[in-house]
């Protein structure tokens, strides 16, 4: 078989080949003026190696080190966690950071467009103009879903049946004696009720609800993380201002907050409202004036409308999930391509995950713009890897058994392609979680590499739109922050329309590239940075998850 579109080498340096198809054992296959006998039945995404590898030889995919062969391997053969383990190059920071020029791509088709949003205090711009509603401990959980209930369908901001689900039907149905097979047999999907825009608040995008486990009976430190954590989404240019619900005794005092939005913000214009029930007299009361409070808020926020400002606003926040073995080639490409354009652009894109940066470190490094952006960087990654393993854990145990089925079979294989994401410009700024983007250009965030974890921190330290990757499928979206799920392969896109806003697969089919394809994205984000909702939104999945520092992959 003759088929250049069968499989593909990513870097001249690799000794792997990606079957972008199903491959048959016996196949051969012609590809760079070389022929491979496939040694086995390879499903699309997986690889084969280019050439007999004994014990102990290094595998390289992206043109960096990506795992050492735990026993022989033959020319064609599939690699797999049955024969192929963990391991990167090692990295080190240089006494000096010389860089070439970098070279931005032709930005002259969005020099001139704009996107509608709303203009900060600060001079920040906000894709979203949402109020908040925060508890600082978990006590308060339980009163912050009381205002839920109080605020959210009233004012317009919510609705009774958004999935279409005719529970009535069951209900009638049990009433009436029908049998367990049939009522398991009941079509019960309705038109849902659709969400309207709220009348009284119409430049009011949301009133979001931060409920978490955290805030006390834990670390100190991971009190006051979250407590940067929160301050970070009140300075988030998408909010206009909070509601805040303190027991009063927890760790994660108001003061702490407070103190964090001065550091972040010292000149704070937004309205924040500190309520705390023990100095209260009653939870009704607590609860009426947080309600009173909030309204005045919402009256507040509801004066600002959208207004045009340049792609140089956006803070692009660069995450993936659900990634499968097209998405290093795929859409993390496309994501890094967007990036570049908006660096060009003047705008910051942040890239987060460290665990899954594990083996493309120098050249991270080599891209920082000083060397202290370098140390800190290294230093982030070293002492968090190392935090893991004391713990019974690693970066090398990062993939999914997911991850594992859909071809990445090493944390290095996921990481060297989840980096794709990056794009090629320098690094302008690393920054610790919670850590607040003040740079245009590319920056680094350190956070997990869980999905929500992530997503989460990226929103905290200031992102106006997030962009994630998926080859597997998932509904992660955000509070505050527009998600856009982006799928690395047309399967996934046509089998899930209802989570995903994106799709890159043409890339993988060849009627496509990762330029065209990265242009397409930016004018689907600059709607979505106009008011656009995407998937995510449209579910009203509102997913938040402080990272506690103790461990999380």
């Amino acid at each position: 078989m003759k088929d250049q579109k069968s499989v593909l080498k990513i870097h001249a340096k690799d000794n792997v080949l990606v079957a972008l198809t199903d491959l048959e054992k016996g196949a051969t296959i012609t590809f760079e003026d070389n022929v491979y006998t496939v040694q086995n039945n390879i499903a699309a995404k997986h690889k084969f190696v280019t050439e007999d590898l004994a014990t102990g030889d290094s595998v390289y995919m992206y043109g960096v080190l990506v795992g050492k062969a735990k026993k022989a391997i033959a020319k064609g053969d599939l690699i797999s966690t049955t024969n192929l383990i963990h391991d990167t190059e090692h990295y080190a920071v240089q006494d000096s950071n010389e860089q070439e020029v970098w070279q931005a791509p032709d930005v002259s088709k969005f020099i001139n467009k704009t996107f509608k949003g709303y203009h900060r205090a600060d001079g920040k711009v906000g894709t979203e103009n949402n109020w908040l509603i925060i508890p600082l401990v978990f006590c308060q959980n339980r009163n912050v879903e009381v205002l839920k209930q109080a605020l959210v369908e009233k004012l317009g901001y919510g609705k009774k049946q958004h999935l279409g689900l005719d529970v009535d039907a069951l209900i009638n149905d049990y009433k009436a004696g029908v049998s367990t097979d049939a009522i398991l047999e009941k079509n019960i999907l309705t038109d849902g009720e659709d969400q309207s825009k709220n009348p009284l608040f119409p430049n009011v995008d949301g009133i979001k609800f931060l409920t978490h486990d955290g805030g006390c009976g834990g670390a100190t430190s991971d009190a006051i993380t979250l407590c940067n954590l929160l301050a970070g989404y009140i300075n988030n240019p998408n909010v206009a201002g909070a509601t805040v619900l303190s027991l009063g005794c927890q760790h994660a005092q108001a003061s702490i907050l407070q103190d964090a939005l001065s550091r972040m913000a010292a000149d704070n214009q937004k309205p924040v409202y500190v309520l705390e029930q023990q100095q209260s007299v009653s939870e009704k009361e607590l609860l009426a004036e947080a309600v009173k409070k909030s309204f005045v808020g919402l009256i507040e926020a509801n004066k600002m409308e959208r207004q045009p400002a340049p792609l140089s606003k956006l803070v692009i926040g660069l995450e993936c999930g659900g990634s499968d073995g097209f998405s290093g080639i795929s859409a993390n490409p496309t994501l890094g391509y967007v990036s570049d354009l908006i660096v060009g652009l003047g705008g910051a894109t942040v890239l987060s995950e460290f665990p899954e940066l594990n083996g493309v470190e120098q050249e991270l490094i080599n891209r920082c713009t000083s060397p202290e952006k370098a140390t800190k960087f290294s230093h982030i990654m070293s002492t968090y890897n190392s935090k893991a393993e004391a713990l019974g854990a690693a970066f090398s145990m990062n993939p999914s058994p997911g991850n594992i089925k859909d071809g990445l079979i090493t944390d290095a294989i996921k990481s060297a392609g989840a980096a794709k994401k990056g794009g090629t410009s320098p690094i302008e700024d690393v920054l610790d979680y919670t850590e607040q983007v003040t740079k245009s250009g590319l920056n680094l965030l350190c956070t997990p590499g869980n999905d929500v974890e992530s997503t989460t921190g990226l929103a905290g330290s200031g992102c106006n739109i997030i962009l994630f990757t998926t080859g597997l499928g998932t509904p992660t979206g955000n509070p505050i922050t527009p998600v856009v799920k982006v799928s690395s392969n047309t399967k996934l896109f046509e089998k899930m329309p209802d989570i995903i806003d994106f799709n890159t697969g043409a890339i993988i089919e060849g009627s496509a590239t990762i330029e065209t394809t990265g242009e397409d994205l930016l004018d689907y984000i600059i709607e979505v940075a106009s008011g656009k909702q995407t998937k995510a939104r449209q579910l009203r999945q509102d997913d938040f998850i402080p990272w506690k520092r103790g461990m999380s992959l």
